[in-house]
């Protein structure tokens, strides 16, 4: 990190999912400012939905809805083919659920973010993105697009005027294009505290990532997630913490 930009103040969100039975979110939550709760279809369910909120308001962490496509054997990890309109009624079907637990209870939803496959093929796929934010649009227009900074997803989210936040990612690696690195790849995953928080400096401060071909591509970097699946996702969220702090870099959801 440039020496020069030590004393520049600024503010990231950091964003991690939740609620999908990994039994970590009470030590992750004093660490983020955003949490994206699993909506049923690839984790969780109604009574896991209300828990999570209820840990997040207790945090004063921002509470998001977190779809995927119907596929609980796959943890939402594999792609399928739909129609648009089978999209559309994917994305509703969700977000009413949520609604319906979140509304009662007082919580304000404040952003959506797509979970795995379908996260990874509306950002590359402008149609899907285009019905997405479509349909978030026709049910709550306030909510945040969290979407794959310089994707299909969060152009669509400009082009329909939608509020958005471009998402990079502290423990996945970067491809040439932009992309994550594919799961099924060796060097998909970067399990290093350290490593992890040094590619989330870089993003803030240089607005650039390294891909795995050692090139340095652009990157706009508004909210950080880290993965709470992952081995490391404790140890990493403490780390990035303690290093955002010390770079007087408040966290901070948008």
């Amino acid at each position: 990190m440039p020496e020069s930009l030590n004393h520049i103040k600024k503010q990231i969100d950091v964003n991690c999912d939740m609620g999908e039975g990994f039994h970590n979110e009470a030590d992750l939550m004093p660490l983020i400012s955003s949490a994206n709760i699993a909506c049923g279809f690839h984790a969780g369910d109604s009574d896991t939905i209300k828990r999570t909120i209820e840990l997040a308001m207790r945090h004063h962490v921002a509470i998001g809805v977190h779809p995927s496509y119907d596929d609980r054997e796959n943890f939402g990890r594999q792609s399928q083919l739909i129609s648009l309109l089978e999209l559309a009624e994917l994305i509703s079907d969700q977000l009413y659920l949520f609604e319906k637990v979140a509304i009662p209870m007082g919580a304000p939803i404040h952003h959506i973010k797509l979970h795995g496959a379908l996260y990874n093929d509306c950002a590359k796929d402008a149609g899907l993105s285009k019905i997405f934010i479509q349909t978030v649009q026709a049910i709550n227009p306030d909510l945040i697009i969290y979407g794959l900074s310089g994707s299909h997803t969060i152009q669509q989210a400009k082009n329909f005027g939608q509020p958005f936040a471009n998402e990079v990612f502290a423990d996945h690696t970067y491809q040439n294009n932009g992309l994550l690195t594919p799961r099924y790849l060796d060097n998909a995953m970067i399990y290093d505290s350290q490593l992890a928080s040094e590619q989330v400096m870089k993003m803030i401060f240089e607005k650039k990532v390294a891909t795995i071909h050692e090139e340095d591509i652009p990157i706009e970097a508004d909210t950080v997630c880290i993965q709470s699946e992952g081995i490391n996702a404790i140890p990493i969220a403490n780390h990035l913490y303690a290093i955002l702090k010390q770079n007087n870099i408040a966290i901070k959801y948008p």
